[in-house]
């Protein structure tokens, strides 16, 4: 049963609505330790005195800021403790808006907002209900582990969904990338050729047919590795298209498409392999010959495409490493 990292009350007008709020993603991680080149001796950091040079306790050490010339502006948890925004227990809404006006960019982590309690449930739904027959987001401000949050609460399904948002000055402005085309007369040919490949390759929003590939290939890296598997690299991504063979590169584009969707319909068990794990272990102990194995050059830096790679084993510390 996942754990509430907050709880309290979205008040809008005279109305209370006790919530809970629960995250509603998590990261694809793995976790690596560093350990110096050709030894399996583990790199470990430590806060230093650079002038002493001895290590410094957590607990002596605060905080400062550079304000130029050499000069830092010292400040104590304490201080900063007195001008940070009180813990918030109510979320205010401060208006509702139509969801399509917000830009996608302004938006940072999601969470799940649940009913804060059993017999508030109707209050809730009808919250939720009344956004999402609008279209309508609820906009409020919310004070959270010492920062204070932008946030925007819509209806989808049958939860509650609180984006955290930036600031408006937090959003940079596109025209400091720079090198940004402005408009450029095309011909119409080439408008149309590309409009017919974005409708040959236009289908439905299935979330669950994309999956974070690189960390699979990353896991299946460290399993051939632990094996004593030869490791394969994968292929160099393709080269940019020139503006002479743009016209060539798109209908060829659009005969692949139309040829790839055509091949779909007609052996759609396919579609599950995007949902197949990545292989145990074990699998990989059985065919060491196999090169099934695929990871990016820069994973695999120093090791050659036909010797196996060495299996390395650390000691554990009790120390943190980094």
């Amino acid at each position: 049963m996942a754990r509430p990292i907050w709880s309290g009350v979205i008040s809008f007008g005279l109305v209370a609505v006790p919530v809970r709020m629960y995250s509603a993603t998590r990261e694809h991680e793995v976790s690596f330790h560093q350990f110096e080149k050709g030894t399996s001796d583990r790199i470990r950091y430590q806060r230093v005195n650079e002038r002493t040079g001895k290590e410094v306790e957590y607990a002596d050490i605060v905080k400062g800021a550079d304000v130029g010339g050499g000069d830092y502006v010292i400040l104590d948890p304490d201080e900063l403790d007195s001008i940070a925004p009180g813990r918030s227990r109510s979320l205010e809404i401060h208006t509702f808006v139509d969801l399509d006006e917000i830009d996608p960019i302004s938006y940072q982590k999601a969470y799940y907002l649940g009913p804060g309690r059993e017999e508030t449930g109707r209050t809730y739904a009808l919250l939720r209900d009344a956004m999402a027959d609008a279209n309508r987001a609820a906009i409020g401000t919310l004070v959270m582990r010492g920062k204070e949050y932008l946030t925007a609460i819509r209806g989808v399904g049958d939860v509650l969904v609180l984006q955290t948002m930036y600031f408006a000055d937090e959003v940079r402005d596109p025209s400091d990338i720079g090198d940004v085309p402005g408009k450029i007369k095309l011909k119409s040919a080439e408008i149309s050729m590309a409009g017919q490949l974005i409708d040959s390759m236009t289908g439905g929003w299935k979330h669950e047919e994309y999956r974070d590939t690189f960390t699979d290939r990353v896991n299946e890296l460290i399993e051939a590795k632990h094996a004593g598997q030869e490791i394969t690299a994968t292929e160099a991504a393709p080269a940019a298209t020139g503006v002479s063979d743009l016209m060539d590169v798109l209908r060829r584009s659009v005969e692949d498409a139309r040829s790839r969707r055509g091949s779909a319909k007609k052996a759609p068990a396919r579609k599950s392999t995007a949902k197949k794990a990545p292989a145990k272990k074990t699998a990989a102990k059985k065919a060491p010959a196999k090169k099934t194995t695929t990871a990016k050059k820069a994973a695999t830096k120093g090791t050659t495409k036909k010797a196996a790679a060495k299996k390395t084993t650390a000691k554990k510390s009790g120390r943190r490493a980094a």
